[in-house]
């Protein structure tokens, strides 16, 4: 009697040559085809009183407008104080997936804006520093493009339903440049402790932070293996499969608390 990983290639084999190769390439090498997050474009100044709005992504990818920032941008003393995970904020990963050996033309995405927490910035000797920060992300909010993709990762994968927490803590001071009080596109390293899949693990984020009106906004990605995180990638008879590392990516919104 044949296995089953033998019985789905021969299927997989057949589809192809009876003109399935079309369904197989839309279900899993087409991609889903989700460009990075990055940081959305300064809103312009207000002006007679009106609210200046931004642009970001939506968790599927798609343009969408924030809320407005306040008419006046906040100022550099402003700055000090806490902030909060604000609307528009995404986390969400990114991973390559397998059909047999090839691989498909871009990354399948999930996203969430299911995301707490806050951010604490002092300011000393002239210098503003974030000094302490804490994010909590539902994993089980996490959507793609393909519900049958979304289904799998309850229970494969980084297992929703048995860890459906992931969690970030900064644990050393980030210092902000001096002309980040300006507007202007500043890069960063969030130092801290990433928690994925019941795992803990030191991690150095590089990241990209703007002050936008009355947000302070933060892009930044970590591609690791799965290994780090015990995390078996996901693998269907053999045939369909992912790459065996992904992409964690996050676009925040921080709000003065």
């Amino acid at each position: 009697m044949r296995s089953r990983p033998a019985l789905i290639a021969i299927v997989v084999i057949v589809l192809l040559a009876a003109g399935g190769g079309a369904a197989a390439w839309a279900v899993v090498l087409r991609g889903d085809n989700v460009a990075p997050l990055s940081l959305p474009s300064r809103a312009p100044a207000a002006s007679s009183g009106a609210a200046a709005t931004t642009t970001g992504t939506n968790a599927s990818g798609a343009t969408t407008s924030l809320p407005p920032a306040s008419a006046a941008a906040i100022d550099a003393a402003s700055i000090p104080g806490t902030w909060a995970i604000g609307a528009g904020s995404v986390v969400g990963y990114r991973v390559r997936e397998k059909l047999a050996s090839l691989s498909a033309e871009s990354d399948a995405v999930g996203r969430t804006s299911s995301i707490t927490g806050t951010a604490t910035i002092t300011s000393g000797g002239g210098t503003l520093s974030v000094t302490s920060a804490e994010f909590s992300v539902d994993m089980t909010t996490l959507a793609s493009d393909k519900q049958m993709r979304d289904n799998r990762l309850r229970n494969d994968g980084i297992q929703t339903s048995s860890f459906p927490t992931s969690t970030f803590k900064l644990t050393s001071p980030v210092a902000i440049p001096a002309n980040a009080a300006t507007g202007a596109q500043v890069d960063v390293t969030l130092h801290g402790d990433l928690t994925l899949h019941g795992v803990t693990k030191s991690v150095d984020i590089p990241a990209r932070a703007q002050l936008n009106g009355s947000l302070i906004q933060v892009v930044g990605s970590l591609a690791f293996p799965f290994s780090d995180y015990s995390i078996n990638a996901p693998n269907i008879g053999g045939f369909v499969a992912v790459e065996d590392q992904g992409t964690l990516e996050f676009l925040v919104n921080l709000t003065k608390a």
